[in-house]
């Protein structure tokens, strides 16, 4: 009986969670034009009372004030910036909606270390009543990621403004996600050595991969291996193995594994990255920084190191990218992180490009969006103070492909039913 009366109000709290007045918009039609705002355009430059000319989703110029155009929707930016959308590099957003206690709506996590058939974009779920948050702050796009124990299955990248996993697609697969050990051994660890089983563990992977790797060279296989089979965009360069790693032997094992495969490795956590900056740009590997707003890995590393940590590696020439994995908060942090790590040592335009166009591009998705120009996705965000800081910080309005898209939430809405129970409008 017990079990039957939680799931009963389980299905009576569901409208509750729901936020059934916020529709996607419907597809950009026409001529848009965006005017007299601050444009930061997402590679460095900054063009004061400029003209943003949007076609049918589709950035058609950026720049200085032109001709009026016929026919045309205007919007007056005045006083306000303009920015593009900002791009969440690695995340569980839509696969787990209530942190702990309700399995049934989570779906991001597969037992068992080898799951490269797994794919996040399958379980992703549109109504999450957290992307509407994250909308409000400016996000537009996600990259979702799906958990476990080594490898964990392939990442896809949505929009955030859908009826459907399939419509909020914008690039499938886009990558392989791999947990390393931590390979450090605590006082909590006991008898047991974990930087030995940690090798253990990679050593049987490498492994894996080596076999994986000689049934995607073979055309002679009589039998289909579905794990071996999802592993072939990762041997083509399809694809790229983004591995979860923070401290420097977590790194290293990572460049190993990308000269041993010659693959494609992109580097998430690196809280040791700034030790190791040089090597990462040798190898061509980028860095996705997840939440800075933390203390350091190591107990000998500087209090205030993951403020530092981005300022370094843009000073090495690492393409790096900011994200924000932090559960309390759920994710919407995330162009306060940038803002941070301005004050750190990094340029404004600089860590604007940390949470837009090299997350992009690390993504492999920088063809599309991830800055203001022409040819790319409208994906824009208008902001009435800067973007960065969290006191100045008001989207009044954004664009996924040219769409108007509602910035209403559900925190919005409990903030208006209780002004108005206390009478406070």
């Amino acid at each position: 009986m017990k079990s039957l009366a939680y799931v009963i109000l389980w299905f009576l709290a569901l409208p509750a969670m729901a936020q059934d007045d916020v529709y996607p918009a419907k597809k950009q039609e026409g001529v848009l034009v965006i005017r007299n705002g601050i444009i930061h355009t997402g590679t460095g430059q900054v063009i004061p009372q400029g003209v943003i000319v949007i076609k049918d989703g589709k950035i058609q110029s950026v720049g200085a004030p032109a001709a009026t155009i016929p026919g045309a929707t205007v919007v007056d930016a005045a006083g306000k910036h303009i920015y593009p959308g900002l791009i969440l590099a690695s995340t569980d957003l839509g696969l787990r909606e209530i942190m702990s206690g309700v399995r049934g709506s989570n779906d991001f996590y597969e037992l068992g270390d080898y799951n490269p058939d797994v794919r996040s974009i399958v379980a992703y779920n549109t109504d999450s009543r957290i992307i509407n948050t994250l909308r409000s702050n400016g996000i537009l796009l996600a990259n979702i990621v799906p958990s476990g124990s080594l490898l964990t299955g392939s990442s896809s990248v949505v929009q955030l403004d859908a009826w459907t996993w399939e419509d909020a697609l914008y690039k499938a697969d886009n990558g392989m996600f791999l947990n390393l050990p931590m390979l450090l051994k605590s006082p909590r660890s006991g008898a047991s050595d974990p930087v030995k089983e940690g090798i253990k563990r990679i050593e049987a992977l490498k492994a894996f991969l080596q076999e994986a790797k000689a049934y995607a060279g073979s055309t002679a296989q009589k039998e289909v291996n579905l794990k071996f089979e999802a592993l072939r965009p990762l041997f083509a360069k399809k694809q790229k193995l983004f591995v979860n790693a923070n401290i420097s032997r977590q790194i290293l094992m990572a460049i190993d594994i990308a000269k041993t495969f010659d693959i494609r490795v992109v580097i998430v956590g690196g809280s040791d990255s700034y030790l190791l900056a040089n090597l990462l740009r040798q190898n061509n590997i980028p860095v996705i920084l997840n939440a800075i707003h933390a203390l350091p890995t190591l107990e000998d590393d500087d209090v205030d190191q993951p403020f530092k940590t981005p300022a370094l590696l843009q000073k090495a020439g690492v393409l790096f990218a900011l994200n924000d994995d932090e559960s309390s908060s759920r994710y919407r942090n995330l162009s306060f992180f940038a803002g941070t790590a301005a004050a750190y040592g990094l340029s404004k335009e600089e860590a604007l490009q940390a949470i837009t166009l090299n997350a992009a591009r690390i993504l492999g998705i920088d063809d599309r969006t991830g800055s203001l120009e022409a040819g790319k996705d409208a994906n824009i965000v208008i902001a009435a103070g800067d973007l960065l800081d969290m006191k100045e910080s008001a989207v009044t309005e954004a664009y996924i492909q040219g769409r108007k898209i509602d910035l209403n939430n559900k925190h919005k809405q409990l903030y208006d039913r209780y002004r108005h129970r206390y009478q406070l409008q």
